[in-house]
């Protein structure tokens, strides 16, 4: 028989063993929020778990069982091998830990294949998360990484993970960059899934001597970050990178990818156009049109991103704050280390 569990013992479990988790819920239900590091094997996919629903509605409860017994029964060996094909524990969850769930546990179970089955599914998950998050306090000491647009921040921070430093990428969990063309080319996440990838970190790095992030606002796209965690970074140790601007027009180019999203970038151009200096914006807009991206990138620079970054560092107190120069973001990098390797011999 199949072990019911709560997520407290869920996470034990993921300390002590190999365990997979195992959404049976359909694509599209998956893709919109999940417990991180699960994957999809559904019950039911999306035009199936429609049919069902309107049954359901239009019918009657006991009809929409029979109807989807007749969809389970049809693939019940498929999905019986994609089970098999998995080592270790399996733990399978569904929204609130209800029929889909049950059923997937139940015809496993009978097929001899061991699986916990999570209480309260992925709703009792969310909630774990959100009061975690309420009442998280970050103990290691934060530097926080400042900069102009364009300045390589995101991309050192990515340098330093490869590394083994305590990293959180803010953009990274929330999928998106933090400007106003900063989602294109990507999928941002929603607050749901944010907070948990966000927890994750948090608890990945909580034993670390320091932890570092970027210097970002309230919100990234689609999601806000926690009180928590902007007074952290109001509190730590501010690194502010300076690079030329041809280094940064470079990245940047690099970084967004201009030229396979020339229309998007046209698109949420149009958003900020109207607070830009009118023959400047004129000329954006032009060079974007005639695929001239590094006079477009250099000008939005000057006239636009530079000019907002300005006044930043006056909002911390100045003991607070070191000043990174250097030619390339390499350079940066290496100038980092160098202060982390010094925070760690201090902490000895």
């Amino acid at each position: 028989m199949f072990k019911d569990i709560d997520v407290q013992q869920m996470i034990h479990l993921q300390k002590e063993q190999e365990l997979t988790l195992i959404d049976v819920r359909s694509p599209s239900e998956y893709k919109e929020s999940s417990i991180p590091g699960s994957i999809n094997i559904p019950i039911f996919n999306d035009e199936e778990r429609a049919e069902i629903g309107t049954i359901y509605k239009q019918v009657n409860v006991e009809a929409a069982k029979e109807r989807g017994l007749e969809i389970v029964s049809a693939k019940l060996p498929a999905f019986i091998r994609e089970f098999r094909q998995i080592k270790g524990g399996k733990l399978v969850y569904c929204w609130r830990g209800g029929m889909r769930s049950k059923t997937s546990a139940t015809v496993t179970d009978l097929m001899g294949i061991k699986v916990y089955r999570l209480l309260g599914g992925l709703n009792a998950y969310r909630r774990w998360v959100v009061d975690s998050l309420n009442s998280f306090q970050i103990n290691p000491k934060a530097f926080v990484i400042n900069g102009l647009t364009g300045t390589g921040k995101t991309a050192i921070l990515k340098a330093l993970h490869s590394k083994g430093y305590p990293v959180i990428d803010l953009e990274g969990l929330a999928s998106h960059r933090g400007s106003i063309f900063g989602q294109v080319g990507l999928e941002p996440r929603n607050q749901k899934m944010f907070d948990a990838l966000l927890l994750k970190e948090l608890v990945r790095t909580e034993q670390s001597k320091y932890v570092l992030f970027e210097a970002e606002s309230k919100r990234i796209g689609k999601v806000a970050l926690p009180d928590f965690l902007l007074k952290k970074k109001q509190q730590g140790q501010q690194l502010f990178i300076e690079l030329p601007m041809e280094e940064r027009v470079k990245h940047i180019l690099e970084e967004y990818e201009p030229g396979l999203h020339q229309q998007e970038y046209i698109d949420a151009f149009q958003k900020i156009k109207n607070r830009i200096h009118t023959p400047i914006a004129k000329q954006i807009e032009e060079d974007l049109l005639s695929r001239d991206y590094p006079q477009a990138i250099r000008l939005l620079l000057e006239y636009y991103y530079d000019p907002r970054y300005q006044h930043t560092s006056l909002s911390y107190p100045e003991e607070n704050i070191k000043t990174i120069k250097a030619r390339t973001i390499e350079e940066a990098t290496d100038l980092i280390e160098d202060i982390l390797e010094k925070e760690m011999i201090v902490a000895r």
